[in-house]
């Protein structure tokens, strides 16, 4: 079969090279904005008298039956063209004929590429942003049913102090705020229309690509053709957020599969979002969470290649880039799903509060309660600190925890211990006290849920 481009070649390559070399396997996922962009360019060609009236009206017939088709999954592809881009130019010019070719007039496959991967992310950026906000509701919702729910904090993943369960969850909201202000700030180098670049020089046609960008919705053009087909910029942007975005998400996925265990037993994942094991009949693992935790490797080793692939290539195009779409195509399906997955997951999952309950008094979480009592009585910090630490050795060698210590004890060690001591250590008081701003007491956490609900579009509310 020959080439679109196979005018100087003697010789045709073998299938298996051919097969090789193609990238409509994957790229025919670019079908819908490959044909948007096509619509714009062949509207400006009209516009500025480069294609006549009659042309322009002729292949925009042509791709808006291709554009049907497509939607209609019957379009059929083929190894031998290539590209979505000379797939689609190959089926254009058998609907209507030679002068389908003269789409490509004033455009490279280079600058086609380029335009119809800033199309594609910025329609899925826009649908992340979406399904964060989502996410983001369902967490303030959780967290709002339990802003007096008292669990244990932890450093080490050692007990620490005594939190709301609501302050916990509202941590992941607020990482997550600044994913999605990551994604939105990217909009402005996605936003970008690389077309009328050509092949890397320009061209000789006296096209307007500000009439093109108009046309596709882009706020501006590169300034350098040469920038505008060999830029990747975008996509390491995209997929460095993404990273950032499955880290978070990661992290969350291990507190819920730590959560789950019945050494904690502090939720319990609904049924849809868990499996059985095909030996042990008891089994009810959170396989999605792990799931979303394995995923954020392939999402790290996305950015990992793309950056590896463009490290070494000079300017402009070089048949390296084509390397860049596989691993930004699985990113968004990625990253889509985890972000359904998640909402779901966390929007159905049973938080267990009387275990709760049992964990923060059962345990020295409030043993800061008892340092800053004695702190605020004069005691120097440190000294405070190391009254503290004697005392709950003493209870540790009882097999007892600080609020089942008798008084007399305590004021063996200072005598600035008095009765009320009891309700200090009190965690639901230890909790309540610390009402520094943004810290975990219930008025505190009440605000900040109030200030997180401004950062989400007023109609999820």
């Amino acid at each position: 079969m020959t080439k679109l481009w196979g005018g100087r070649f003697q010789k045709s390559a073998e299938s298996w090279v051919d097969e090789f070399g193609a990238s409509i396997g994957f790229d025919q996922q670019l079908v819908m904005e490959d044909l948007e962009g096509s619509v714009a360019h062949v509207t400006m060609l009209g516009a500025q008298g480069i294609l006549s009236t009659e042309d322009v009206e002729k292949i925009l017939g042509g791709l808006a039956e291709l554009n049907r088709l497509a939607e209609a999954g019957e379009l059929e592809f083929s190894v031998a063209n290539e590209d979505i881009h000379l797939n689609l130019e190959k089926m254009l010019t058998d609907i209507i004929g030679p002068v389908g070719g003269k789409l490509h007039t004033g455009r490279s496959r280079n600058d086609q590429v380029a335009t119809d991967v800033h199309l594609f992310l910025k329609k899925r950026v826009v649908e992340v942003i979406d399904l964060i906000e989502t996410f983001q509701k369902t967490i303030v919702d959780k967290a709002e049913q339990h802003i007096e729910t008292i669990a244990p904090g932890y450093t080490h993943l050692q007990r620490a102090q005594p939190i709301s369960f609501g302050h916990h969850l509202m941590a992941y909201f607020w990482m997550l705020e600044r994913d999605k202000e990551r994604f939105n700030d990217s909009m402005k180098r996605i936003d970008i229309l690389p077309l009328g670049a050509g092949a890397m020089a320009g061209t000789t046609f006296p096209i307007d690509r500000l009439k093109s960008a108009e046309y596709l919705g882009f706020s501006k053009v590169y300034e350098n053709s040469m920038d505008a087909v060999s830029d990747r910029d975008f996509i390491v942007e995209f997929l460095s957020n993404a990273s950032l975005l499955m880290t978070h998400l990661s992290r969350f996925a291990e507190e819920i599969i730590i959560w789950s265990t019945d050494e904690f037993k502090f939720i319990e994942l609904d049924d849809a979002f868990s499996t059985g094991s095909s030996i042990m009949p008891q089994k009810k693992n959170p396989d999605m969470a792990e799931l979303i935790r394995g995923k954020t490797g392939r999402v790290y080793g996305n950015l990992m290649g793309l950056l590896t692939v463009l490290k070494g290539t000079p300017l402009t195009y070089n048949k390296d880039m084509q390397e860049d779409k596989e691993g930004m195509f699985d990113t968004v399906q990625t990253i889509l799903g985890s972000l359904k997955i998640f909402e779901g997951m966390v929007r159905t999952m049973t938080v267990n509060t009387e275990r709760l309950h049992k964990a923060v008094h059962s345990d020295f979480s409030n043993a800061t309660e008892l340092a800053d009592y004695l702190a605020t009585k004069g005691m120097p910090f440190r000294e405070a600190h190391e009254v503290t630490g004697k005392l709950v050795f003493t209870c540790i060698q009882r097999g007892i925890y600080l609020l089942d210590l008798p008084l007399k004890d305590m004021k063996a060690e200072s005598n600035l211990i008095e009765e009320d001591v009891y309700e200090v250590l009190r965690p639901e008081a230890a909790v309540r006290r610390r009402h520094s701003l943004g810290g975990t007491g219930f008025d505190q956490v009440r605000l900040q849920i109030e200030k997180a609900k401004e950062c989400i579009v007023p109609k999820q509310f």
